[in-house]
Order: C-alpha cells, then sequence, then structure tokens
C-alpha cells in the first residue's frame, strides 16, 4: 500500500490527516540521518522544495520518528531576518540550563549573542560554544535540531547554525532544515541536501480521493490535478477555496498565476469566512513572529479579545494557540497580516508595544512603536538608532541597518533624516547587501531633504554607527 503524504498545513480529520503519499525516498533519508545520530554519529540534511509542496509534513514525520530524542525547533520569520541571533535563540532556548557546564569564554559569547551580555561576538566562537552546549545536552539524550522556514533566517544565526551541521559527525545530533528551493541560503550550500519535488499524478489523485469526499466531476479533477502540478497543499486548498458545491462539477478554477499566490488568496479567502475577532487576533499572531503566547495572549487582551477568538482559527486549521503560536503554513501568516488595513496593523503593532517588556527587550519594542507609527516621531527614531547602535555592537550590521532605515523613514528633522539614510546604507555595505545600498532613497520610496534655508547640513550625529564593521572570522 502506498504511504501517505498529507502536509501539516492541511491537516483534517479522518484516517489520512497524518499519512504521506509517495514520499518513501524522503523518509528512507529521515530515517538513516535519525538511526546515525541514534548510534552517536550525527548529521544534517536540508530539506529544498516550493511553498507547499510538503516540507512541514516531512518535518512533523521526523520529529515523531525520532522517539526518546530531545527534539529542539526553530522557525525563520520574515519579520526577523535583521536580528542578529534570533532564530539560534529561539532553537537553544530548551538547552539553555546546560550553559553552566561551558567554559567561561564560551557562556559569554552566548549571553553576548542572546543579548544578556554586551560586546561583540565572534562568529567562530559562537558556533564552537553553540556546538558545546549541544554536546553537553546530548549527554542526556540525542537531540533533533528542526530549522523550518530557512529561507528566513538571519544571517547571523544561518552562520552559526551552518557551523554546527557540519561539526556535529561526533555527536548524537540530527539536524535537519527545511527551506524555499527559490530562496538559496549561501551557509547551507555545501550541506547534504534533498529536493522535495511535486507529487506524481498517481499520488496527486490518491491525496485528492482521500481528501476530497464530495462528488468531483472528473474534468474538475484533472483541472486541479493539472493547475496544483503535484504540489500538495496546491491540491487540497485550491479545491477548498472554490467550495462544495462547485466541485460537484463545472466550476472554473482562478486565472493562471503562480501556485504561491493561489494558495496565499485561498488562504485569505478562509480568513475572510472567519469571524472579525478572529481575524484580528490571526493579524496579531503574524505579527509577532517568536510566536510567544504571553505577549500575544498580552497584546489580544488590551484590544478587548479572549480566548475564544482562537477557537474559529483553530477549528479552521489555520494557526495552533498552544505553548507556541504556529500557523499552518507561512502563507497563512502573510495572508493574515497583509489582509489587515494598515490602520488595523498600527493598532495591533501599538498593542504588542505596549505587551512588550521595555527592560527585557527594548529592541522589540521600538520596531513595535516604530510600525505603530502614523506619521514622523523623533521619539521612535531615536530609540530605534539606540537599538541599532546595540544590534551593530553584537555584531548585526543587518539589524542596525534596518533600525536606521525605519528611524530614518520617521525622522521630523531632515538633516537627522539624511544621516540615519546614509548610516543606513554604510551598515548594508558592511552587511554585504550591495545591491540595495546602492539603492537611492527615491528608489526606495523616499527622497533625501535639502536643508532648510541658512543651514549647513551637520556631520553625522552617530559616527559610531558608521564605524567600521568587527572583523569577521
Amino acid at each position: 500500500m502506498t504511504q501517505l503524504d498529507v502536509p501539516e498545513n492541511a491537516r483534517r480529520s479522518g484516517p489520512s490527516s497524518r499519512a504521506l503519499f509517495g514520499r518513501q525516498d524522503e523518509i528512507r533519508r529521515l530515517d538513516e540521518l535519525i538511526g546515525s545520530a541514534r548510534g552517536g554519529r550525527g548529521g544534517a540534511l536540508v530539506l529544498r522544495g516550493e511553498p507547499g509542496i510538503g516540507k512541514s509534513a516531512l518535518l512533523r514525520y521526523v520529529r515523531e520518528a525520532a522517539s526518546g530524542f530531545e527534539v529542539m525547533l526553530a522557525s525563520g520569520a520574515e519579520f526577523e531576518m535583521e536580528l542578529p541571533f534570533a532564530a539560534l535563540h529561539q532553537l537553544c532556548a530548551p538547552v539553555l540550563s546546560h550553559l553552566s557546564a561551558l567554559p567561561g569564554p564560551h557562556r559569554k559569547v552566548l549571553d553576548i549573542a542572546f543579548g544578556l551580555d554586551t560586546g561583540t561576538p565572534d562568529p567562530f566562537l559562537v558556533g564552537v560554544a553553540t556546538l558545546g552546549l549541544l554536546a553537553e545536552a546530548a549527554g542526556e539524550s540525542p537531540l533533533l535540531c528542526v530549522v523550518d522556514d530557512a529561507q528566513w533566517l538571519d544571517r547571523d544565526s544561518a552562520k552559526a547554525l551552518a557551523f554546527l551541521a557540519r561539526r556535529v559527525a561526533a555527536e548524537p545530533v540530527a539536524v535537519v532544515f527545511a527551506l524555499r528551493r527559490s530562496s538559496p541560503l549561501p551557509e547551507l550550500e555545501e550541506l547534504p541536501s534533498l529536493a522535495i519535488d511535486g507529487l506524481t499524478e498517481a499520488d496527486a489523485r490518491a491525496l485528492l480521493a482521500a481528501e476530497i469526499r464530495a462528488p468531483l466531476d472528473e474534468r474538475v479533477r484533472d483541472r486541479i490535478l493539472a493547475e496544483a502540478r503535484g504540489n500538495p497543499l496546491a491540491l487540497l486548498e485550491l479545491p477548498r477555496s472554490a467550495g462544495m458545491a462547485a466541485m460537484a462539477g463545472g466550476f472554473a478554477l482562478p486565472e493562471a498565476s503562480s501556485t504561491s499566490d493561489k494558495i496565499e488568496r485561498s488562504f485569505q479567502a478562509r480568513l475572510a469566512s472567519l469571524p472579525a475577532e478572529t481575524r484580528l487576533l490571526l493579524t496579531i499572531a503574524a505579527a509577532e513572529p517568536i510566536g510567544d503566547p504571553r505577549l500575544v495572549w498580552r497584546a489580544a487582551e488590551l484590544l478587548d479579545l479572549d480566548v475564544t477568538a482562537a477557537g474559529p482559527a483553530e477549528a479552521a486549521a489555520l494557526a495552533e494557540f498552544g505553548t507556541r503560536i504556529r500557523f499552518c503554513h507561512p502563507l497563512a501568516r502573510s495572508a493574515a497580516y497583509r489582509t489587515a488595513d494598515l490602520a488595523v496593523r498600527r493598532k495591533i503593532h501599538h498593542a504588542l508595544a505596549a505587551a512588550t517588556d521595555p527592560a527585557a527587550d527594548p529592541d522589540r519594542l521600538a520596531w513595535h512603536r516604530a510600525q505603530a507609527s502614523a506619521g514622523p516621531d523623533e521619539d521612535v527614531a531615536a530609540e530605534l538608532e539606540q537599538s541599532a547602535t546595540r544590534a551593530q555592537a553584537r555584531g548585526g550590521v543587518a539589524a542596525a541597518a534596518a533600525f536606521l532605515e525605519r528611524a530614518a523613514a520617521l525622522s521630523l528633522d531632515p538633516d537627522r533624516r539624511i544621516e540615519r539614510v546614509l548610516a543606513a546604507a554604510q551598515a548594508k555595505l558592511q552587511a554585504g547587501a550591495l545591491d540595495v545600498a546602492a539603492e537611492t532613497p527615491d528608489q526606495r520610496g523616499g527622497r533625501l531633504s535639502e536643508p532648510a534655508p541658512g543651514r549647513t547640513r551637520r556631520p553625522p550625529a552617530r559616527p559610531d554607527l558608521l564605524r567600521p564593521a568587527p572583523r569577521r572570522r
């Protein structure tokens, strides 16, 4: 009997909800990786494929297959790509109790990387310290490190995790990454990889038959199969967005466009059918991608939402609200955020800022305050500038660039705006983003204002932001 393949992000009740169609080769590779790590010979594997192709389903499979392992999870997020070591901290959080067993320099460099101490972390030492931390934790049980949406990893985490993945051969540690094929990550290029392709027509038909119980006209089925091109999520989402009545025969699917666009539109249609309170809660969760339920629920309370708002979202299989809040698919998160109008998003970021601890996470507070701003705000711009200084002190020049660029957009004083634009460009150059740094402010939708009559431009008020980045090994 063919093994079944239903992506995690399209789960339904019924006997096929946890099965995998047509993934025997992928399962074998993952089983080999887990078996080797169980025997003390660690390794890594990168799953590459388009959105909805089943990468999340395979990650779920490997988590379930790793019985007796401690499973460590991290997920890249578009909103956190500029925050240094954000994903690495997310992954290591379950084993930070082992920090005390590391040598002093290793403890210190991880404290710096995770924002618990000041200084500039040496990237090589961060990698060595992370390897030591996982080796200590693996002394109690083998480890499985699962990194989803790796195309959205912050650069510092990507380097540290790649360093780790190349050096776990002598440890009972398995590392599995999943990323989009169209988003190559240079740091992972040298690791063993597995291309996740679309299902064969036979497997696609079997999946469709297992999941769609309504009568389905053969011409409609053929059209769905042709449009989905073997993408499991598209196979399930395209007919769902059409409605059960239309599937009885004769409906026309949307006009030709990319599969990702179709899937996101399907999520948008499902969101539109939810109660307003549920849509608002999902937008809060989408705007705060760390998935910390305490933060999301504090913001929800400020917006007069209660826990009952989560029910329809879970019933629609769009998100899970537990010890961590997870969307069923990155495109569901994107749809939840983009379907909210600008005023609603600003209100949400304002609530998230109010819910954020200013002492524990001043940078995230500044970022949410910036996103909540409807116009220039010099106080918020100054906070972002301070965040840029802290980020650069940690070696996060990409984060510094993001903070400075937003600070420039919020600047009231034309001269300060120019200074911040130039500092952001310098930070982008240091981060290696040469093509973006070369754009003029006009090309990014802004304009460098000339000084007011009778005024001259001052030198940059924050020359420390323009200093050369620390040398990396």
